[in-house]
């Protein structure tokens, strides 16, 4: 079984900084697809970011100019000028089509005054 690990979440204040990680086995890490999905309070879960293997990345238009994936020994998010829309747990997913999609437990992120 696959383990990725979130980290960095918290309670901020509007117009903060977060930045989230994530860890996974290097042997999943380089081939996958990895991405940060988010499910806000009473709310679906919802795509937020991806950068696939070649470095590109993609996100929502909600965080486009204010959050960046990014990938070095681990994903990670970097949140800035956070709203209170951004409240939610955030999710680690690292995913190759037609073989595996795996899973993080998630980590709290709320912004609140």
């Amino acid at each position: 079984q696959v383990q990725l690990v979130e980290s960095g979440g918290g309670l901020v204040q509007p117009g903060d900084s977060l930045r989230l990680a994530c860890a996974a086995p290097g042997r999943i890490f380089n081939i996958s697809d990895m991405s940060w999905y988010r499910q806000p309070p009473g709310k679906q879960r919802e795509w937020v970011a991806t950068i696939v293997p070649d470095g590109s990345t993609d996100y929502v238009d909600s965080v486009k100019g204010r959050f960046t994936i990014s990938k070095g020994n681990a994903v990670y998010l970097q949140m800035n000028d956070l709203k209170s829309e951004d409240t939610a747990v955030y999710y680690c997913n690292a995913k190759k089509l037609g073989f595996f999609s795996y899973w993080g437990q998630g980590t709290q992120v709320t912004v609140s005054s």
